[in-house]
């Protein structure tokens, strides 16, 4: 019996159909079609070529909550050219729903008093980007932060709705992109949960640039990174990006901003 689709099967069957008509054609030995040209694939021709018949491949594609095993979420990816990020992605959503979320609105003691004793700007994030601790340092960086509505303090709808945020951030469009792509590709099966909803239709019903965003369909797993920021008064700083999951507290990451170069004196 074939059940009917669940929210993270849907959000599945979107993905996997935005890049089926994305797929190139002749990337995969196929000749033009009259009706796509070299862009785009049918569900028969994806299932033909990951071995899998045409109506289980249209359930899939359908939201329909049917068994997936790995192999086959591997033949798929193969065909549609998915990245490692995209295709881990893809076998995320299909399995078991994830346990419901940890709701916290402050971080516990000892993360924040680690957070407190390091020099360069930290916080920490929940699985659906609230901001629930930050130190100093993260103030001297953005000193918003600790006027914030406890509703505003999400990271996500910080990047995409704070006007002093846009302007730290030299290359908005791209960084915030990448900042859409981690938060879709972490979220996985909690896509559908409460939480994450909430956030990502608030800010889809108010701000055309996260529509823009969110219909690319972009995944990106977190790498460390350099990153800049422009800073009211040091100008433009840099930092290496990382971040930490506590192991007595794996819904939570400890963000950090370890000055490079000229930037560890002004934030010293």
């Amino acid at each position: 019996m074939i059940q009917p689709r669940t929210p993270r099967r849907q959000e599945l069957g979107e993905f996997l159909s935005a890049r089926r008509k994305a797929t190139s054609r002749r990337s995969l030995g196929l000749p033009p079609s009259t009706r796509r040209g070299d862009v785009g694939l049918s569900r028969e021709e994806v299932a033909a070529l990951a071995g899998v018949s045409g109506s289980w491949y249209t359930w899939l594609e359908q939201g329909r909550d049917i068994n997936v095993s790995q192999q086959v979420v591997s033949a798929v990816a193969r065909v549609l050219r998915l990245t490692s990020d995209e295709a881990a992605y893809v076998s995320n959503l299909t399995q078991q729903e994830a346990e419901p979320p940890v709701v916290r609105d402050a971080a516990p003691e000892h993360l924040q008093r680690l957070v407190d004793a390091l020099e360069f700007p930290a916080f920490i994030l929940t699985t659906d980007w609230g901001i629930v601790g930050w130190n100093r340092a993260y103030e001297w960086l953005y000193p918003r932060i600790s006027s914030l509505e406890a509703d505003h303090r999400n990271l996500l709808w910080l990047v995409y709705t704070d006007p002093q945020l846009r302007r730290m951030l030299p290359d908005w469009e791209q960084d915030s992109k990448r900042f859409l792509a981690e938060f879709r590709a972490e979220a996985g099966v909690r896509l559908a949960g409460p939480q994450h909803r909430a956030i990502v239709d608030r800010l889809r019903a108010t701000n055309e640039d996260f529509g823009r965003h969110w219909s690319e369909l972009g995944i990106s797993r977190f790498e460390s990174r350099r990153r800049q920021f422009r800073h009211r008064s040091e100008g433009l700083i840099e930092f290496e990006h990382h971040r930490l999951v506590p192991s007595d507290a794996v819904d939570l990451h400890v963000v950090m901003y370890v000055p490079v170069g000229a930037t560890a004196h002004a934030t010293a």
